[in-house]
């Protein structure tokens, strides 16, 4: 018979992209598909912001570090063999942050899934939901900066990536699920 997870085994699974990129919808979408908990930046930061009457760039990017941790600290709290969702736009913090935080966290297995979208799409996509954005956000200012981080934006190859590619109706979840299972599927299983 198999064996579960051993003890000390914790996976993530890094849900990337730029802003606007279709990371909320493809980590819900994960999470009712497999059950997982889910942390998102925005989900820990937003509550913060509205705390203070203005938020410029910087308490923006402060508050986003904090969040960052805030992220990390719940998962190495957590109890092993958990598979959390973690959603979040990892390229704002250098990729040697990320390794620390997982080895603090005793995360043993990383898969990503990489938010691929156009340049223009995803500008399209934050020009669109600038009303619904809570205050402190970056605004209009924000577009043509996006635009390029779309054109450059990588993931961060920690572990296995399934790049995701977003379209105007976002993408082939079907893949995703398939390539998700048979990931969780050969870690999950030992001996």
């Amino acid at each position: 018979m198999k064996q579960l997870l051993s003890a000390e085994h914790k996976t993530v699974i890094l849900v990337n992209g730029i802003p606007a990129s279709g990371k909320s919808t493809v980590t819900q979408a994960l999470s009712q598909q497999f059950g997982l908990p889910s942390l998102t930046l925005d989900g820990i930061k937003e509550p913060f912001m509205a705390q203070f009457p203005a938020i410029d760039r910087q308490l923006n990017r402060q508050l986003g570090c904090a969040a960052y941790a805030a992220i990390w600290s719940v998962i190495a709290a957590a109890p092993a063999n958990c598979i959390w969702l973690v959603d979040a736009w990892f390229g704002f913090q250098p990729r040697e942050q990320l390794q620390v935080f997982l080895q603090q966290a005793r995360v043993r297995e990383v898969l990503e899934v990489w938010n691929q979208v156009s340049p223009e799409l995803a500008v399209s996509r934050y020009a669109r939901r600038l009303e619904q954005r809570k205050p402190g956000h970056p605004g209009e200012e924000y577009l043509p900066e996006l635009a390029v981080l779309a054109q450059s934006a990588r993931p961060m190859s920690i572990g296995p990536v399934y790049t995701f590619e977003q379209g105007e109706e976002g993408g082939d979840s079907g893949a995703l699920f398939n390539w998700v299972t048979h990931h969780i599927a050969s870690e999950a299983l030992v001996g």
